[in-house]
């Protein structure tokens, strides 16, 4: 195995230090890349942190994985990548400092922005190695997650690898176009997203669940012999929606995230800061509360709860 010119051998660990760009003053922007062959053949699997530099919760599970060397597997090989977007990273940052998202950016140009060099970095030395990879994410601004992984659900391995993640919900969501995932799913590659907890915020439960979800996929790769098994059952949604705000105001939430609903039960509610009106927020169907807007400002038409069924 090869990467950016680096040969990996058999039964080691090599940190590989690969140049994506550098800073207009001329620093280097440098994506550490971690990989592991064990002595015995094995699928290889990459783990993906940091897509959006300000999704925090994905960098600090790669951190854990890392440090507790989680990635040393039996058979198979671990690619470990920290922080894809670097640039993001150190300026709290979804996007590169030109405004693309690298996951909107694939299958990416060696000439084209920084977005796309990134992307296409990742299809010409990464996605070529490996089986099947986890990609670890948190919410957008402000939308806290529920533990989540997100596949497309009539792909039988995908939705197989899915079960064997274990978290507690997986969300049934087609590809995108110039994806990560769909660009690799063109070449056979089936790659997982968590989702869990919200940018720049770290989520110690969300953190938790991405590691051993993570374990649990690489046990079910026949990669290791053991790991955490689940502590709930896993509840699969098919179709999802996003109650939205009718006013701006306040808003309160009522419901934990995660928790099952009922038709016209009372989620939260929306205040202005007078004191003249209180607007209760309402489900529209029996499911799940999957993601919350913990903003406490919001505008109207704000998405507030994503629930799914």
């Amino acid at each position: 195995m090869r990467i950016a010119g680096v040969e990996i051998p058999v039964g080691k660990t090599k940190k590989i230090d690969v140049n994506i760009a550098k800073l207009p003053s001329g620093t280097l922007i440098d994506i550490p890349i971690i990989v592991y062959r064990a002595p015995k053949e094995g699928p290889t699997l990459m783990l993906l942190a940091g897509m959006h530099g300000d999704e925090i919760n994905g960098v600090e599970i790669m951190r854990r994985i890392i440090r507790e060397k989680l990635y040393k597997v039996d058979a198979g090989t671990v690619i470990c990548i920290p922080i894809i977007n670097i640039y993001g990273f150190i300026n709290f940052s979804r996007d590169v400092p030109d405004g693309k998202d690298i996951n909107r950016s694939f299958p990416g140009s060696k000439t084209g922005s920084l977005a796309s060099q990134v992307a296409h970095f990742m299809m010409q030395e990464i996605i070529p190695h490996i089986d099947y990879g986890v990609d670890f994410h948190t919410g957008g601004a402000r939308i806290n997650n529920s533990p989540q992984v997100r596949v497309q659900t009539d792909d039988a391995q995908n939705l197989e690898l899915a079960q064997a993640f274990g978290t507690r919900f997986i969300l049934n969501s087609p590809y995108r176009e110039k994806s990560l995932r769909k660009e690799a799913f063109k070449h056979g590659k089936r790659i997982l997203v968590y989702e869990g907890g919200e940018s720049l915020r770290l989520r110690k439960s969300a953190i938790d669940e991405g590691i051993s979800g993570m374990q649990r996929v690489m046990k079910h790769l026949k990669m290791k012999d053991s790991a955490p098994k689940p502590e709930r059952e896993t509840i699969l949604i098919n179709k999802s929606t996003w109650v939205r705000a009718k006013s701006a105001g306040l808003h309160y939430s009522f419901v934990r995230n995660g928790s099952k609903i009922i038709p016209k039960e009372i989620l939260g509610e929306v205040c202005d800061p007078y004191g003249t009106y209180q607007v209760k927020i309402k489900s529209p169907l029996e499911g799940y509360i999957i993601a919350v807007n913990n903003h406490p400002v919001i505008n109207r038409g704000d998405a507030l709860f994503h629930v799914g069924n």
